[in-house]
C-alpha cells in the first residue's frame, strides 16, 4: 500500500479535488490517485466508504510505524501537509504574509456560494456570457479585490498572490480561475493577468490534460443556465 493515497472526483468538474491535489503536489509527496466518477451509480457508496463527510478530496496517510490517518477536508489537508513538509512552501515564510494567506484561503473555503452555484467548474466547456447572476457578480468583485490586495502587499517579484511561488492560497483560488476561463465574466486587467498565470502554470496544465483525457461526462454540469 502506498504511503499516501488521494481520493478524488472527476478532474473535469471537482473543484475541491483540484485543491487537494494541488496541496499534495506542492508538498512534494509521492501519492497514488483514486479517481471516481461522481455521476456513477456507485459514487455515493464509494465516497461514503472513504470519507466521513461523504466528500472528496480525502488523503490517507499510512504511517511508517503502523496505522494510518485520514484527512478529508481541503483546508485541513493543506495544513496537514504544511506541517508534514514545512520546507515545501505551502504557506509564505513571512509571518504577515502567512497570516494573510490563511485568511484569504479560509474566506475562499467558507464563501462565494453564489459563484459556485452559477458558474460551476467544467474544464472542457466554455459558457461565455452565462451565469452572471447578481450574487455571482458580487462574489467576483470580492475575489478580484482579494487578489489585488494580496498582490499589492505581498506579490512583488512574481505573478502569483504572494510573488514568484505558487502556494496553497493560489491552490485555493485555482478552481475560481478555471471558472473564469469557462464562463468568461468581465474582469479587470490585473485579474486577467493572474488568471493567465495560474491557468498556464505547470501544475494546472497537468491537471487540465488529465481532465481532457477523462472518459466521463456529467450532464448536470454540461448545460449552462441563462
Amino acid at each position: 500500500m502506498a504511503e499516501f493515497t488521494l481520493y478524488l472526483g472527476n478532474k473535469t468538474y471537482s473543484s475541491w479535488s483540484l485543491r487537494g491535489w494541488l496541496a499534495c503536489k506542492l508538498a512534494g509527496i509521492a501519492f497514488e490517485e483514486a479517481v471516481h466518477d461522481m455521476a456513477s451509480r456507485d459514487w455515493p457508496a464509494w465516497v461514503r466508504g472513504i470519507s466521513p463527510s461523504a466528500k472528496v478530496p480525502a488523503l490517507r496517510h499510512v504511517l511508517p510505524g503502523g496505522g494510518d490517518r485520514l484527512i478529508w477536508e481541503s483546508l485541513a489537508l493543506g495544513e496537514y501537509l504544511a506541517e508534514l513538509r514545512p520546507d515545501a512552501g505551502l504557506w509564505p515564510r513571512d509571518a504577515a504574509a502567512r497570516a494573510h494567506a490563511r485568511a484569504i484561503a479560509s474566506e475562499m473555503h467558507a464563501g462565494f456560494v453564489d459563484l459556485r452555484r452559477a458558474m460551476w467548474m467544467n474544464l472542457r466547456r466554455r459558457f461565455p456570457g452565462k451565469g452572471r447572476t447578481p450574487g455571482a457578480l458580487a462574489d467576483i468583485e470580492r475575489i478580484t479585490e482579494i487578489w489585488r490586495e494580496a498582490r499589492a502587499k505581498f506579490g512583488a517579484g512574481g505573478p502569483f498572490l504572494f510573488g514568484a511561488r505558487f502556494n496553497f492560497a493560489d491552490a485555493m483560488y485555482a478552481p475560481v480561475v478555471t471558472r473564469f476561463v469557462t464562463w468568461s465574466p468581465e474582469l479587470p486587467a490585473d485579474a486577467k493577468a493572474y488568471v493567465a498565470a495560474v491557468w498556464d502554470s505547470p501544475l494546472l496544465v497537468e491537471w487540465r490534460q488529465a481532465a481532457e483525457a477523462e472518459p466521463w461526462t456529467n450532464p448536470k454540469y454540461e448545460t449552462p443556465g441563462d
